[in-house]
């Protein structure tokens, strides 16, 4: 009995282990590339694990705006660093700097953002 209480503790602490690394992974992003974005904020979810903005940038040969989506931090994280709920809304002009999805599709990881020309927080 107490051989499969330890066998399950030990099961249920490496799935909880895998779980961790991968929510932490950022595999998916070009750590090597940075990418600097110039729009205006469609949409800001302030959820947890971490906040995503839904940011419209003019796509230079067809002038058309185009979604991307960008993965910031956690909230309390963010909330640390000087931000707040309020910090970025909709309609916000920016200016960020992502680490780019390495599959070339319209999305990254936060690093740096402008909000109306102003620094926000501590940059990553």
């Amino acid at each position: 009995m107490k051989n499969r209480t330890l066998m399950s503790l030990a099961l249920l602490g490496s799935a909880w282990l895998g779980i961790a690394s991968a929510h932490h992974s950022f595999a998916t992003f070009d750590q090597t590339t940075t990418k600097t974005l110039v729009g205006t904020v469609k949409e800001v979810q302030w959820t947890n694990p971490h906040i995503w903005l839904q940011v419209l940038v003019k796509d230079p040969s067809t002038g058309q705006d185009v979604e991307w989506s960008i993965e910031g931090g956690s909230p309390n994280g963010l909330h640390r660093q000087g931000w707040k709920r309020t910090t970025i809304k909709q309609g916000d002009a920016v200016e960020l700097v992502i680490h780019p999805l390495k599959d070339g599709s319209k999305g990254g990881s936060l690093m740096k953002v402008k909000v109306n020309g102003q620094p926000v927080g501590r940059q990553f």
